[in-house]
């Protein structure tokens, strides 16, 4: 998960209506984030037909939304979502109304005595892009307060319509444990995914990276929101 700090209005076409912005410690940030779905089942038990096993690679940035009843819920918006088949991505457009993007991709995890190496790759217009860091020792649950708390702790998605209004779901899973990455960044040209401005600040050194230890995670129907 790379970090990086952006102007908040870079981000104000993507924000779903009914849902705000949020920050740390006054601070706006984006995620590139690259995982592995593992065993991927639809409705909870329907296994998905070839496709229980894939990469993913998300830019994301984090919104919060009162409830009726007054809860504060915080959660994620996907700017742009890479996945490496097209039945995948169709789906999920279908499903969440999520910006899914089909692309050939690969990973890569190497582990040296005490350390790993975690990549991710995707083509973009015939082009590889590069997500990468460096890790050693064990993972810990991130510190009370800290960004990498802040990133992780998200637990609700938000997705805007075109119709108008958005789509809100629920994401539940165990707080996940963390490495603090020795070495990490990005390489490759985004801008057709992601825009010349968003695709410009990837290039620089990120604010923060880390790589999490993942769990299993349910993701619940949707409630459109007015």
């Amino acid at each position: 998960m790379l970090n990086y700090e952006v102007d908040p209005s870079l981000l104000s076409r993507y924000v779903p209506p009914g849902t705000s912005v949020d920050s740390f410690q006054g601070k706006t940030y984006v995620s590139l984030v690259g995982f592995r779905f593992c065993r991927a089942r639809l409705l909870g038990y329907l296994p998905a037909p070839f496709h229980t096993d894939f990469n993913e690679v998300n830019l994301r940035f984090y919104v919060r939304r009162r409830s009726d009843d007054g809860e504060i819920r915080r959660g994620v918006v996907f700017i742009a979502e890479v996945v490496p088949r097209r039945a995948i991505a169709t789906t999920a457009r279908l499903v969440y109304g999520e910006n899914y993007k089909y692309a050939p991709m690969k990973h890569r995890i190497e582990t040296a005595g005490a350390g790993k190496t975690v990549e991710f790759q995707w083509q973009v217009r015939g082009q590889w892009c590069r997500l990468s860091a460096e890790i050693e020792g064990v993972p810990a649950r991130p510190r009370a307060g800290t960004l990498e708390q802040f990133i992780t702790e998200h637990y609700w998605g938000y997705s805007a319509r075109r119709a108008g209004g958005c789509v809100e779901y629920r994401v539940s899973h165990v707080p996940w444990q963390v490495w603090a990455a020795t070495t990490a960044g990005f390489e490759g040209n985004t801008g057709a995914l992601y825009g010349r401005e968003l695709g410009t600040i990837l290039q620089r050194r990120p604010d923060c990276a880390f790589v999490a230890d993942g769990s299993p995670v349910i993701i619940f129907n949707g409630n459109k929101i007015p």
